[in-house]
Formats: structure tokens, sequence, C-alpha cells
């Protein structure tokens, strides 16, 4: 089955405007790359997000994080929070595998660096995980550093969506999740910007699902009935890891701001942040760059006023809501480690509507 987005079934979440690809990369400079794990046992892999195409260590970026529900295994949020500054790529991997893409994350830092004439005493590798233990075993931890290099190797512009990557093995509101992502545009002064979002799905209750507005939950659960081995969920569990890029100016307080902001988008498709479920946002701005070791004593970085900081909260809510539905549309009906089925969105979508 061809994958699709959540705008192929005519379904419009939002009314600010997508960047030109209606993806974080739409962010200027942005890459995004995966490297994928089917074997027997093992569905799982890992996605890299790039922020800019030169060495993050030697110009940090303004960054920020949000932990909305504290359920899970992240890598590299407490430094980044504290001093507000992105100085590596971000990678999303599964849960049991943080500690080896981290380790891969090191390697590759400090090659960029002998490249560029540094020598790093310290990196905070920053690494988000999902627990996708249901389609994956993942006590085998089968994303190792050749994986995590082969994910940089096709870092690009244009990447998959759905059932790869870091998204192979998630699954959201029980059907199949994945990696999605959205942006959208606004206009500040007279300049545009764009914020984007990628997510790696693997969240919600089935009961709860909401599609743009309707609550088609129940409908999926009636649909199911006539599944006979189709999967759902009843509790709302096994976490969302939302990545936000833009070019806007911002402070790192600005940035955690528009970062909460996403969990309104979570909540505009059913989610309820449960127990079980680990919301965490990271998010950094291309603009107002840090460079590493700085000697100067005072910095000159722009930020836009608060009274336009709506235009961001709307468009940050919109693109996680959207990226999350892409996430779910694009995947394709996996089997998980019981023999249940885990049907992708798109399947519904067609059965209710065949045009």
């Amino acid at each position: 089955m061809e994958k699709k987005r959540i705008r192929d079934f005519g379904i419009v979440p939002g009314r600010v405007k997508t960047g030109k690809r209606n993806t974080i990369t739409d962010v200027p400079g942005v890459l995004v790359g995966h490297c994928t794990v089917n074997m027997e046992e093992n569905h799982t892999g890992v996605t890299v997000i790039v922020p800019g195409p030169d060495n993050a260590f030697a110009h940090h970026y303004t960054a920020a994080a949000y932990v909305h529900n504290g359920f899970g295994k992240s890598a590299g949020l407490v430094q980044l929070e504290e001093l507000g500054t992105l100085e590596t790529p971000i990678a999303l991997t599964n849960t049991l595998n943080v500690g080896k893409v981290w380790d891969a994350l090191v390697g590759i830092v400090i090659e960029q660096c002998q490249n560029d004439g540094l020598e790093p005493m310290s990196i905070n590798p920053v690494v988000g995980e999902c627990n996708d233990c249901r389609i994956n075993q993942i006590q085998k931890r089968a994303v190792g550093e050749k994986k995590v290099r082969q994910a940089f190797a096709v870092a690009a512009e244009e990447f998959e969506e759905g059932d790869v990557g870091a998204g192979t093995g998630t699954i959201c509101y029980g059907m199949k999740g994945g990696i999605g992502s959205a942006s959208r545009v606004i206009c500040i002064g007279e300049k545009e910007y764009t914020i984007g979002v990628l997510v790696q799905s693997n969240f919600g209750a089935t009961e709860d699902f909401i599609l743009n507005g309707e609550a088609v939950g129940p409908k999926i659960l009636e649909w199911k009935q006539e599944k006979n081995d189709m999967a759902a969920s009843e509790e709302d569990k096994g976490s969302i890891m939302s990545i936000l890029a833009t070019d806007l100016p911002l402070t790192s307080r600005q940035l955690k701001r528009i970062l909460k902001r996403t969990g309104v988008g979570i909540a505009r498709t059913g989610g309820y942040t449960g127990h079980g479920s680990g919301e965490v946002m990271i998010g950094f701005t291309t603009a107002n760059r840090i460079p590493s070791g700085c000697e100067e004593e005072l910095l000159h970085l722009s930020a836009i006023p608060e009274h336009v900081i709506n235009r961001a909260f709307l468009a940050a809510a919109e693109a996680e809501q959207e990226a999350i539905l892409n996430s779910m549309t694009a995947a394709k009906q996996t089997r998980g480690r019981k023999g249940e089925l885990y049907y992708s969105l798109a399947e519904y979508l067609n059965d209710r509507d065949p045009e």
C-alpha cells in the first residue's frame, strides 16, 4: 500500500499555512535520516534530526526541553535545560537502545570536532526514546553505532514517515504509529518563519482517539469487530517524542513556552497523558547560534516580543496534531510479537470512505 498522509484523505488539521513539504525540514538546514531494522525478532530503528550543515558543538543552537510526563529514559535533557543550548544532533530510538545510540553520537561528534580542530572534553548528546516492545524484541538491543551512522549517511530534506527508523515498532491509539512530521509558516513583521515538528508516536487508548474534532475511537473499536485479529490499546501508555525546529529568533525561555503547546496538539488527538506515557518535547532554533567556548563578555541575541508569540503557539499545536496523524496514516499494517495485527489509520479511512 502506498504511504499516504492525512491530507490525502481530505482532512486538513488547523488553519495556519504549511511549509513547502509540510515537514520539519521546511526549517532551512534541518535534515532527517532513518535506519530501519526489520529482522525476525527485531522491528525497530533509529531516526536522527540534524539541526544544520555545520558542527553543532562548535556553534550551539538555542534550545529547550519540556517534560510533560516523565515516564521515559531520554538522555541529555538536564544540561540542555540548564544551559538552554543544543550541541549535537538529536537521535530517537527504542528505550533499551538509548545508551548505545548516545555512545555512537559521542564518537560522531568527536570526529566532527577533530576535523574542525576542536578538542571536546565534554559532550552532551540528546537521545529520545519510545518503548516498542509490543512489536520489537527490545531486549536484543538491535541498534548500535553502525545503524546510527547509516541514519546520518542518508539524512536529507526528503524523508519517509510511518513505520521507519525509530517508528518501526511503535503503536499509536492501538493502531500502527511511527514517525510523522508537519510544519507551519507564520509571519512576524515583514518576514515569514517556519515551525516544524517531528514525532515518534507510541501512545494513546483507542477509545479516546479524536480525528480532526471527530471522536472516531469508538467507531474504530466497532470496526475492529470485523477484523478478527485487530489489536487495540485499552490504556494511554507508551510515550511520544516531539521534536520542534524553527528559524524564529527566540530565547530558550520562549522556546520552552512554545514547546508546551505541542501538548495541545497531542490533546487534540485524544491523548490525556496517561501514567505510563512519557510526553517529552525537545526544541531548537536555528537563529541565535552561540559559539562554543565564547570568550566575549556580552552576546547580542534577537528575540520576538511576547505579544506576537500566540502565532507560534498555534503553529506548534497544529503541526504536532498533524504530525501525529501523518505518523498513523503513513504506517503500514504490522503484526505484534503475540500475533496481533496493528492496522494503519489509512486502512480505516479507506474502508470508511472508499472514494
